[in-house]
Parts: C-alpha cells; sequence; structure tokens
C-alpha cells in the first residue's frame, strides 16, 4: 500500500457502551475483507500499566505474550483478530509522559523547550506509526478510551487530529454514542449525541461514521436526523441495537454497510466481500446448543456495591463459552462470591446442583477459605474442577491440608508464620517486594512448561511442551513438591528447568478431573480456536451432567 490507514474509535455521551467491541467489530470486517489489520487501545489514565489497579474498578488486567498488562479490550482485540499483539499495541497517559520525560532527561530533544503540546501527542503518533509498521498494517484501528469532553482525552484527540493533517485521506474517526430511549417518553433521544458530536469538532475533528448504541434498531427518521445535525450523511450512519452476544455485532455493522462505509472515507478500494462465514458459523453455535451444563464460577472479585461485576473475568467466561459452543452445549454459569461461602450466605453442599467448578485468579486474603472450602467439596465428590493461577495454589493449600495433614498450610501473601509454606513467593520476587518494586515486577508473559506423559494436561493439549501466559508471584514451594506428590497430588506441568509447578492435577483413577494452572490459559482462547483444556474441562462437565 502507498500509506498506511487509520482508524480512530472515540466514545460520546457516556462509557461502558461498547467501544472496544465496536473496535474490534470494525477491525474483523476490515481483515476478512482481505486487509491487514492491527488494533490499539489507549488508555487515558496516569497509570503506566493496568497491573496495579483493583480489578473490581477497573475490570481484568488481560496479559500479553511480552509480559505487558493491559486493559481488557487487548483481549477482546486479540480475541476477534486471532493474533497476539505486544506492547507496542497500548499505551498510557502515564506511558507516554513517562517516555517523553525519559527522552528530555537524555537530551534527546537536543535542548529544546518541551511542551504538552506538540510533544505529547507527537509521542502518541509515533507509538501508533510504530504498532502500524511492526504489524505492516494496511489499517490501524485506534480505540481512545473515555469518552468525547473529558480532559484527559484532550491530547489523544489533539495527537489524532495532527496525525490526519500528516495523513491527508488516510484517516478516519468513528463516534460510538448512545442513543436512550427514557421509558417515560418511549422516544430514542439524538439530543445527547448532537451534543457529543458538538463536542468532537470542538477537538477540531469530525466523525465520519457514527455507531448509534441503543436498546433498539436505529429508524431512519432517526438517522436522518443525527445526519443534519452531525454533519455527515445517513448511510454512515450506523444502527447499533442491543444483541445477545457481543460476536452478532459484526455481522450486525455489515447489514449497514460499515465496512464499505470506512474504506469509501479512506480512499481504499474493496478488496472482496465481507466474508464472515465461519464467524457466522461460530455465532449459530452460541444459539444452537440444546443441553445445558452449569458451571459454578467460585471468585472474590464479583462484588462491586450492590451489582455484579463480571468483568474481571471476562476472558476466563469466554473461554468457556467457547469451548461449551464447540461442544454444541449451552453454558448457564453462575457467578458465586466465595466470601458468600464464608459467611453462610451460600451453603458449599448447594454446589451439588452444578456440573463443574472453576476457580480464577485473584490476589489477598479476602474469600480465601471459601474458595477452598468450594475446592475440598469439589474434590471429595468427584466434581469436575478446574483453578486458575490463584485458584491452582488455593487447590495446593486445600489438599495439603485435608489429605497431607498439614492443617496449617497455607500461603505466605496470606500466613507469613504458617509452618508449612506450600505457597511461597520465590527469591527474586522477595528482592521486589523488600524494595517496594509491585508494577510489572510479577511473574508475566509467556514462558514455556514441559508436560509429563500420560497425564491428563498431556492428553489435553496433544503435546509435551506448552507455552502460556503468566501474572503472578508466588509459586508452589519446591520444597514441598515431593512430599505433596507422595500423597498422591501430580505436578504434570512444569518450567523447562524443572523448578517452578505450572500444572497440578489428581490421576484419572482417584478424580475425573481435577486441574489447575500456575498460567492463565483464558488469555489464548479464541471464539474460533477454542482452549484445550477449557474444551477438556467441558467435556468432563457434560460426562459429570450425565451421570447425575
Amino acid at each position: 500500500m502507498k500509506h498506511r490507514k487509520y482508524i480512530f474509535v472515540v466514545g460520546g455521551v457516556m462509557s461502558g457502551v461498547g467501544k472496544g467491541i465496536a473496535s474490534s467489530s470494525i477491525a474483523k470486517i476490515l481483515q476478512v475483507k482481505g486487509f491487514r489489520v492491527t488494533a490499539l487501545k489507549i488508555d487515558p489514565y496516569i497509570n503506566v500499566d493496568a497491573g496495579t489497579m483493583n480489578p473490581t474498578e477497573h475490570g481484568e488486567v488481560f496479559v500479553l505474550d511480552d509480559g505487558d498488562e493491559t486493559d481488557q479490550d487487548m483481549g477482546n482485540y486479540e480475541r476477534f483478530l486471532d493474533v497476539d499483539l505486544s506492547r507496542v499495541n497500548y499505551m498510557t497517559t502515564g506511558r507516554v509522559y513517562e517516555e517523553v520525560i525519559r527522552k528530555e532527561r537524555n537530551l534527546e530533544y537536543k535542548g529544546k523547550n518541551v511542551e504538552v503540546v506538540p510533544d505529547i501527542p507527537l509521542e502518541v503518533i509515533e507509538r501508533i506509526e510504530k504498532a502500524a509498521d511492526k504489524a505492516r498494517a494496511d489499517i490501524t484501528v485506534i480505540e481512545i478510551g473515555g469518552t468525547v469532553g473529558e480532559y484527559q482525552n484532550i491530547i489523544f484527540l489533539e495527537a489524532a487530529r495532527m496525525l490526519k493533517s500528516k495523513h491527508h485521506g488516510d484517516v478516519a474517526f468513528v463516534m460510538v454514542s448512545y442513543l436512550p430511549v427514557p421509558s417515560k417518553i418511549g422516544e430514542m433521544k439524538t439530543k445527547p449525541t448532537q451534543y457529543a458530536s458538538r463536542t468532537l469538532n470542538s477537538a477540531g475533528v469530525q466523525a465520519d461514521v457514527i455507531i448509534a448504541r441503543s436498546e433498539a434498531p436505529l429508524d431512519q427518521k432517526r438517522k436522518e436526523k443525527i445526519a443534519v445535525f452531525c454533519n455527515i450523511s445517513a448511510d454512515r450512519v450506523i444502527s447499533a441495537p442491543d444483541v445477545n452476544s457481543i460476536y452478532d455485532v459484526p455481522i450486525n455493522f455489515e447489514k449497514d454497510h460499515l465496512g464499505e462505509n470506512l474504506l469509501e472515507v479512506l480512499n481504499l478500494p474493496s478488496r472482496r466481500k465481507t466474508n464472515l462465514k465461519e464467524w457466522t458459523k461460530f455465532v449459530k453455535k452460541t444459539k444452537n446448543g440444546k443441553k445445558v451444563i452449569n458451571i459454578a464460577v467460585v471468585g472474590k472479585y464479583f462484588d462491586s456495591g450492590s451489582f455484579v461485576l463480571s468483568d474481571v473475568y471476562i476472558s476466563v467466561l469466554e473461554a468457556l463459552k467457547f469451548s461449551a459452543y464447540a461442544n454444541n452445549v449451552k453454558p448457564k454459569l453462575t457467578y458465586i462470591n466465595s466470601k458468600d461461602i464464608e459467611n453462610k450466605k451460600f451453603k458449599v453442599a448447594e454446589l451439588s446442583k452444578y456440573d463443574g467448578l472453576l476457580v480464577p485468579g485473584g490476589f489477598g486474603e479476602a474469600g480465601v477459605e471459601g474458595i477452598i472450602m468450594a475446592i475440598r467439596y469439589a474434590r471429595e465428590r468427584k466434581m469436575p474442577f478446574f483453578g486458575l493461577c490463584y485458584g491452582m495454589q488455593l487447590a495446593v493449600i486445600e489438599f495439603s491440608r485435608n489429605v497431607c495433614g498439614w492443617k496449617d498450610s497455607h500461603t505466605t501473601e496470606i500466613s507469613k508464620s504458617t509452618k508449612h509454606p506450600v505457597i511461597d513467593v520465590m527469591p527474586e520476587q522477595k528482592t521486589y517486594l523488600a524494595n517496594g518494586k509491585f508494577g510489572a515486577t510479577m511473574r508475566l508473559g509467556a514462558y514455556t512448561a514441559i508436560l509429563k506423559k500420560g497425564s491428563l494436561a498431556y492428553k489435553s493439549y496433544g503435546s509435551n511442551q506448552i507455552s502460556e501466559r503468566h501474572r503472578h508471584r508466588y509459586e508452589v514451594n519446591p520444597e514441598y513438591i515431593a512430599l505433596i506428590e507422595d500423597k498422591g497430588l501430580i505436578f504434570s506441568g512444569k518450567s523447562k528447568d524443572g523448578r517452578l509447578c505450572e500444572i497440578a492435577e489428581l490421576p484419572a483413577r482417584v478424580h475425573p478431573f481435577f486441574l489447575g494452572t500456575q498460567f492463565h490459559p483464558e488469555f489464548k482462547a479464541r471464539p474460533l480456536k477454542p482452549h484445550k483444556l477449557f474444551t477438556a474441562f467441558i467435556r468432563a462437565t457434560i460426562k459429570h451432567s450425565r451421570k447425575k
């Protein structure tokens, strides 16, 4: 291509209405039209990355192969595009300022006066172009977090404006805006979107396409009204009603010819018709399964005030769905707060009505004993169990307490004085903690593991060597590995040097499916490529359901 093309996706009116899914869908549509596409996320907070933020405030931290701790939208990009992204595809205000200050300290600006404008936007542009170059992308989709009009977004909108001036005819702007339907009025209102459009104009940017999010489809009258007041043609107002599944969105967008509209803005010829055949097959599977399997997801981060926050575990929940759909079953996921098990709001015996138990990752003491109670129930009653990261560590603690007989077994993350620290921090991590270095210092990103032949893990993967993504500081204490294995728990996956335990499982003769991973397999699950461990777990839950 003569020029790389760029599409900025910005939010109007309110956040949380699907900018990330819209960006992913745009990228997917253009990808299946034959273009090489990559995607970036810009987060407007001062944090250098997402790693130090409370998950109940920010949602899931999605980890890339290179160890970058990012926003959950990066997971959507990877799942929709079926690509592995890297840290060049993610930036925050903090990361941008940090780099500009580093350059200034190293005299890379050659003594000139460094200012917020233009130097911060220029750094943003440099990062966008670097990501596009690395991916050799024909089209780069850039999502700017938050909404127009927010103070922290100004530098990124300025960068977008400057990039359009630099690459005239190669940049498009998409605004995702919500159109409310007040219950007492019963009419879809366009005025908030009109204000959002004008606010975007005040930053020197004109939307080329407006994606109109609402609970119902947009009618022609509203399209024409938005066109008149927002200075775009009516056919570039895209209806985006609520749908049952986020994977319906690309198909829905194409009903309004979003792909062709964007190619027209970018002065690109249509290489081929949108080929969403495989995607459509997958979407049909999300609706066709007749048998329902009930899975209990016992976690510690579900509570957010009076609401349940499932976004904390979004990759886990999606990975379960992918494997369930591939096996022609419908997953019914019930979110159980482990703190409710501890305070008896939820009786552990109630787990009997479920076909499987999954325990996702986490940190800290809150709700831990409730999780351990749930794991014991699943182990003793031969209920399929799948533990991820902290879920595996707590399974090792439960086994140590109730099978090995070490009643005070614990992780030193919670109990420094335990007589049996079966989970402990590694020496190199102790140095970070002693120096107060918490950000980006855990074991992060992709690591290789060697699997034990004949094990459940080996049979599930069909290979003796794997690579999976990590995000944790504590490990199974090497001093206890042989002692625990003598009692029957198998560490079927280990690091290449044999020092670190990656997978723990019970043999098939003891339990139909009891397996935990120190890594996060959910980060590599894709709609058209379900993760093999999640698929093995789903199959085990189907068998358990039949026995029940």
